[in-house]
């Protein structure tokens, strides 16, 4: 709809203008024309004032339908052509100028008022004093050149009145107003350049008309020559330009940088030095006209006062940019600090470096965990200066480092153990975070982070001492004990009452429980602590499953839950005894949680490079915020489960380890009350492909 309307409106602006082109063609062919002067000059007398009030009126309807400040630019344009009509209909029926003078002058002003509303922002008072002064000189150069070079000989004569006055002013305001016609141009949207050039040209055609009107002399001066139709057209291309389809669009906003002060600047002292130059050639020959003299004063005035409002604006520009480079400062002395001190605070190392992997900073905690002084650093190659080389003396190589890889492939490593040299040769074992450090898209460096992992791992060694040697002081006594109780509770010792049966086997009972939880404890650590090795061979998937079955078969049986063996399909890379430790885990769970009468399923199928393994019992099932924790150390289900299952809490732990260190992948998905399933992923083992042999007597091409 928009682009139609667009259309319609380029097409009545095509019609306006060969309307336009048609009424100045015939009052061109009417001006020039042999008929009497005083037919002449009553038609001028009454096309004057129908031009000007068609075009006022057009630049009144465009009002209507603009917006903001354009609306305010049609609108004052609409008003100094309705005072010019007002101006030329009071003149012609008093048959005095003066009156007409007094209301062309208030609507060239008012003119100006409107080129300065075109602009959806507003200016800067001292841009739009600029631009008026520039328009003067600009104005007053060309009329001083007309006045010394053109017409030396006019001079107003009897001295200066109203209306001479008024008459070297109209020109000089019409001047002004196409210089402002230009600026604007110079600085407007493509859209807008159509309405504001013909607003130019309608002004420059005033300036023409009414410098042959101050030059031709007042009293000598008669409507009915071609001289008017400067009038008539300028009129006409005023209504004209508000038929455009630009005229009532929003126009770009402009901005402060988007003017050219250099051109205009060029444009208004080139003018001024030419007609500086033609006043000084001419004066040697002959004297300067009232005319010239006065035109002279005005630019001069017009000169000094547009470098003093341009020297005043500069001196505040430069305040203000003073201003605000002060607080500038101050804000980034500021951050700077804050950031100094925040690096200074952290317990972390922290380092960065440059795309060739040179240190740029480097915050105290670093150098001090190094033995470098903070200086010393800066600068130097980070991989070759402090990460060690590997156990056979040969450094690592820097293209596998984590530093190269965040630099070159923007990748971020998290939590990566490297081992670093102090500046006195001791190897310190660290944590690294590795991040690159990007400026936009592109990568500028890697910022480092590092923690020293000296006293972690003292900790973790004492850790695991200590539940290794508590762990084997208590199953020597535990034995002993369990031997006993058992002796005990198979009458070794004679009959005991049922009192004391029961409470034998509720000792038995617990020292059993405990002996099964420092087993497990061991377990654990000595999977996580690397004391158990695995070693995975190829495997067939159903023989490990048949393996676990069978030992669970009879738990099963006990609970009165059945064990169904589903479809085993696939070959992985796995240690046996592990694995099927993990499947008795995980069906030994099943059972455990599953109602009488229930089945537990366990199946296996091959899933692109893994062979997935799931145990489905239809049990209790579990929360969806517990699917994950029931994987870490002494986590249950729920708190009643040791007292009430027997469990320890670490079985799901130790077969996490184990599947990890197989490199596959263990988890748990449930629909709480219905049914809980296990997945266990291990490395498949593809099937070898079957050897076509070929048949006795067949050919076999080589």
């Amino acid at each position: 709809m928009a682009a139609e309307r667009v259309q319609v409106r380029g097409a009545n602006f095509q019609q306006w203008a060969g309307i336009v082109a048609l009424w100045v063609l015939a009052s061109l062919t009417v001006l020039l024309s042999g008929i009497p002067e005083e037919a002449r000059s009553g038609f001028s007398a009454a096309v004057l004032p129908v031009t000007a009030l068609v075009a006022a009126t057009s630049c009144l309807l465009t009002a209507k339908r603009s917006v903001g400040r354009r609306r305010r630019a049609w609108a004052l344009l609409a008003a100094a052509g309705y005072v010019g009509f007002a101006g030329n209909a009071v003149a012609w029926f008093s048959g005095t100028t003066q009156t007409g003078d007094l209301a062309y002058l208030g609507a060239l002003l008012i003119g100006v008022l409107a080129l300065l509303s075109f602009p959806s922002s507003p200016v800067r008072r001292s841009r739009v004093a600029r631009m008026v002064l520039d328009g003067v000189v600009v104005g007053g150069s060309v009329l001083f050149i007309a006045a010394v070079a053109v017409f030396p000989e006019r001079q107003l004569n009897g001295g200066p009145t109203l209306a001479s006055v008024l008459a070297l002013i109209f020109p000089l305001l019409d001047a002004v107003l196409a210089a402002l016609a230009v600026f604007l141009i110079a600085r407007s949207s493509r859209s807008d350049r159509v309405p504001l050039v013909l607003v130019g040209l309608s002004f420059v055609l005033y300036a023409l008309a009414d410098l042959s009107y101050a030059i031709l002399g007042i009293t000598a001066f008669n409507l009915g020559t071609p001289v008017d139709l400067g009038w008539i057209t300028g009129y006409a291309l005023g209504g004209l330009a508000a038929r455009h389809p630009g005229a009532v669009g929003q126009p770009r906003k402009l901005r402060q940088d988007e003017s050219s002060p250099i051109a205009a600047t060029v444009l208004t002292f080139s003018l001024f030095i030419v007609a500086a130059a033609v006043g000084v050639a001419t004066m040697s020959t002959r004297p300067w006209s009232v005319v010239a003299v006065i035109l002279w004063i005005v630019i001069l005035g017009a000169v000094a006062t547009r470098q003093t409002i341009l020297v005043i604006d500069n001196e505040r520009l430069r305040q203000e940019l003073e201003g605000r480079v002060r607080a500038r400062t101050t804000e980034l002395r500021t951050m700077t600090l804050s950031t100094e001190l925040m690096l200074s605070s952290v317990g972390d190392g922290i380092y960065g470096v440059d795309t060739d992997g040179r240190v740029t900073f480097v915050n105290p905690a670093a150098a001090r965990t190094l033995g470098y002084a903070t200086a010393a650093l800066v600068g130097r190659d980070a991989h070759a200066t402090f990460h060690a080389p590997g156990a056979n003396g040969r450094p690592f190589p820097a293209d596998g480092c984590y530093i190269t890889e965040a630099i070159r492939d923007g990748v971020t490593a998290s939590a990566e153990e490297d081992i670093y040299r102090r500046v006195d040769g001791k190897d310190i074992p660290v944590e690294v975070t590795a991040s690159p450090l990007r400026g936009g898209s592109v990568i500028l460096g890697a910022v480092v982070v590092f923690r020293d992992m000296t006293q972690r791992r003292e900790v973790d060694r004492l850790k695991n001492e200590f539940v290794s040697v508590v762990s084997h002081e208590l199953r020597t006594p535990l034995t002993s004990i369990r031997g006993s109780l058992g002796l005990l509770v198979g009458g070794a010792a004679g009959e005991m009452t049922p009192q004391a049966h029961r409470m034998v086997s509720i000792a038995l009972e617990s020292s059993e429980r405990l002996s099964r939880l420092i087993n497990d404890i061991l377990e654990v650590e000595r999977i996580e602590a690397g004391a158990t090795p695995i070693e995975p061979v190829e495997q067939e998937a159903r023989n490990l499953v048949e393996a676990a079955v069978d030992q669970v078969r009879g738990v099963a049986d006990s609970e009165g839950v059945s064990l169904r063996l589903g479809d085993v399909v696939g070959r992985v890379h796995a240690d046996a005894d592990r694995i099927v430790q993990t499947f008795i885990n995980l069906l030994g769970n099943a059972v455990k949680f599953s109602p009488r009468g229930s089945e537990v399923t366990i199946a296996a199928r091959p899933s692109g490079a893994f062979v997935e393994f799931r145990v489905t019992d239809h049990g209790r099932g579990i929360p969806q915020d517990r699917l994950e924790r029931i994987f870490g150390r002494f986590e249950q289900v729920d708190t009643s489960d040791a007292r009430e299952k027997g469990g320890t809490g670490l079985g799901l732990a130790i077969c996490r380890s184990i599947v990890e260190r197989h490199g596959g992948r263990i988890w748990a998905t449930s629909s709480p009350g219905m049914w809980s399933t296990f997945y266990v992923t291990l490395p498949r083992v593809e099937e070898p492909q079957p050897v076509d042999v070929p048949e006795r007597g067949d050919k076999v091409e080589r």
